[in-house]
């Protein structure tokens, strides 16, 4: 390393913080201590591996995959801290030191995966591992990095290595590109209302927050600002159709020209996966991607998928056919994608009673998270989640609590950080600052983010339905991350296979609505009073009410995250507009009045994030989950007993088993799909 990149001596990222559980000193660090503290990580890295591949002993499992596991602790540490405020805080310098960051970081990647001398150790230590006396832990991560290196590269000549570095290289830079051209055009793209006339729909505090939101933006009137996906929460309210129209478009068109076009940036990277996958040995990106999971195979996702695309477009039409009733009413004769969300409220308030947008002074925030997603975890796993008001996080939005087992022993920190603001990317995640190791003595520190509009000054924030469940699933993530009790890094928390990390949360959401955990929640914001008995068993009812639009706005999103990733470096793209068009009409689920819940140009998970021809992951992992709702409701629901059971088999666990066979150490036997197509309105119900 360049001695202008050394570090400052008092970079507080260069020792493991001296805080509860190795918390970050956030109030301490500042950019340039992240940029140099990731520097001087990647290089520290690099010496321990050189020593690893130096080391005069023949290849064992402690001195060269142990010793692996053990490396490179300064460079998580400030990749953790500096990836995280890139998500949360970003700024113009973040920004930059990102794109600076970006290539360096995938080169040390590469560096490391494509070490012809460091991979002949891996492969010994891996030809031997029945025969040393390894326990199955151990075995399995020695399994796991030999695969994890065959799939880099690991087994290509010199001339295939250096062509693989060169793209990983540029698809490092593009995702970071699209990625931040998505979070300023989503800025961009704020629809202002000058009369506040025009917000007729909206509750008081949410005209309040949008008056708020275009006062920090140094705008006259109202800002509506845009989350990730395609659907906005505002399109249900609204009363003006016209406003409505001007949301819906300035969602979908988000990073689709000008300045910030994502669409060349989508298209090249697609091509850039395309050939990295044939230079593995791969007909497609996809096949790459499904070597490493628990699908196996883009036939097995196909076969899921084409099994839901006829009943879920035959759900929408028949629900598109009810709205337009409804929609008749007002004179409307020409329903319209930005129509969707508002007449579906009518009719579900129509059909069963429901006004989902009316029930949100029953769901506020904190009531939420602790007498509900708290109150759960308690019911259920016995922890507590006692608030660290002492303790900083990186925003003034971010809280900390510490987090007790059922014998008073702390097991790690939670951070929540719920609002929207600038700087902040769309949606809603988990990740962690530190993971769960024995080998390393660590305990876990983890953290919510989601996009929830604040409050009017002095007012409490108030959460839809849909912002419930979310939180819901999220703090399924971090129960994931907080149960953790395996040896070695590589299988903390989430370390799992793509097609099961939603898995446990997408279980988590069903305490949502029990009734134990919502009558501890679900209480009137000013009166106190619970929520209707009549209103809980209206919601229930109208459960499958508007699963034909979620469930093929959904498959259309994944359908085509499928299409780009088959393609190969000879498939001509073209306009990337026009391969959305016909990918979306070959696979079955172009309707216009159901767009996908993510168009190309705004589709992160999959060009800016790690959901790459994975995006199915979410429908692959409810079949999981529906059905180990069932065995939750076979056996009692919220029960200690029950917790214990899923906690020391499956969450427990992280990667250091196979993950169907955690399931099967829960379930009984292997999955089986109907409670899902059940809960999807594509089977029956149930007698």
């Amino acid at each position: 390393m360049p001695d202008s990149a050394l570090p400052s001596t008092d970079n507080p990222l260069l020792e493991p913080s001296p805080l509860p559980l190795q918390l970050p000193p956030f109030a301490d660090v500042t950019l340039e201590h992240c940029r140099e503290a990731v520097l001087a990580g990647m290089a520290e890295q690099r010496a321990e591996v050189a020593a690893i591949v130096g080391c005069p002993e023949p290849p064992s499992f402690q001195n060269t995959v142990v010793a692996l596991e053990r490396s490179g602790r300064l460079y998580r540490r400030a990749g953790a801290v500096f990836h995280n405020l890139a998500s949360s805080v970003a700024t113009d310098r973040l920004r930059e030191i990102e794109r600076e960051l970006a290539p360096l970081e995938s080169a040390h990647a590469d560096a490391l995966r494509l070490d012809p001398e460091l991979f002949a150790r891996i492969d010994a230590v891996h030809a031997q591992r029945h025969d040393t006396g390894l326990d199955a832990e151990a075995v399995r991560l020695v399994e796991r990095y030999h695969l994890d290196f065959v799939l880099a590269g690991a087994r290509l000549d010199e001339s295939g290595r250096a062509r693989l570095t060169e793209l990983n290289r540029e698809l490092s830079e593009l995702s970071t590109t699209f990625g931040q051209n998505l979070q300023l055009a989503t800025e961009a793209a704020a629809v202002v209302v000058g009369d506040a006339a025009e917000l007729d729909g909206l509750g008081p505090e949410e005209v309040a927050a949008a008056a708020r939101a275009a006062a920090d933006r140094g705008v006259e009137g109202h800002l509506i600002p845009l989350l990730l996906p395609t659907g906005q929460p505002v399109l249900a309210k609204l009363r003006d159709r016209e406003l409505r129209r001007r949301v819906y478009e300035a969602s979908v068109g988000r990073a689709s020209g000008g300045e910030h076009d994502n669409g060349p940036v989508a298209v090249r990277i697609a091509r850039v996966r395309a050939e990295r996958a044939r230079l593995l040995g791969f007909a497609t990106h996809a096949d790459l991607v499904l070597a490493d999971q628990t699908a196996g195979s883009t036939e097995a996702v196909d076969a899921m998928l084409g099994r839901m695309v006829g009943p879920s477009l035959a759900n929408a039409r028949a629900e598109a056919a009810a709205l337009a009733e409804v929609a008749a009413r007002d004179g409307v004769t020409d329903l319209a994608p930005w129509d969707w969300a508002f007449y579906s409220e009518r009719v579900r308030a129509e059909r069963y009673s429901v006004d989902t947008t009316a029930l949100r002074p029953w769901f506020e925030l904190d009531r939420v998270l602790v007498d509900g997603v708290f109150a759960a975890a308690e019911r259920l796993y016995g922890y507590r989640f006692t608030p660290r008001p002492d303790l900083a996080g990186y925003h003034p939005d971010v809280r900390v609590w510490e987090v007790t087992d059922a014998d008073g022993r702390t097991i790690g920190l939670y951070l929540g950080d719920f609002h929207a603001r600038e700087g902040k990317r769309g949606g809603a995640w988990m990740s962690s600052f530190v993971t769960q190791s024995r080998l390393l003595d660590t305990r876990p520190v983890v953290v919510n983010n989601l996009n929830v509009t604040r409050g009017a000054d002095g007012q409490p924030t108030l959460l839809t339905l849909d912002e419930v469940n979310t939180l819901f699933h999220e703090f399924g993530h971090t129960l994931h991350g907080l149960s953790s009790a395996v040896t070695y890094p590589r299988f903390s928390g989430t370390s799992v296979p793509r097609d099961f990390v939603e898995f446990p949360s997408q279980v988590n959401e069903m305490w949502a609505l029990w009734p134990e955990v919502l009558a501890g929640y679900a209480r009137h914001v000013q009166t106190g009073e619970p929520l209707p008995a009549s209103v809980v068993e209206a919601i229930e009812a109208a459960q499958l009410w508007g699963e034909g639009f979620a469930t093929l706005e959904y498959l259309a999103a994944t359908l085509l995250d499928q299409a780009w990733h088959r393609i190969t470096p000879e498939t001509e793209v073209g306009d990337p507009q026009e391969f959305e068009r016909t990918a979306l009409e070959a696979a079955g689920v172009a309707y216009a009045l159901v767009p996908p819940r993510y168009r190309t140009t705004y589709f992160q998970h999959v060009f800016a994030g790690g959901y790459a021809a994975g995006y199915y992951s979410y429908i692959w992992s409810e079949v999981l989950d529906a059905d180990t709702v069932e065995w939750f409701k076979e056996n009692g629901g919220l029960r200690r007993e029950n917790g214990e059971v899923f906690r020391s088999r499956l969450l427990s666990v992280g990667g250091s088993v196979d993950p169907m066979e955690a399931f099967r150490a829960v379930r009984g036997r292997d999955a089986d799909p109907t409670p899902l197509l059940r809960r999807r309105g594509l089977l029956p119900a149930a007698p």
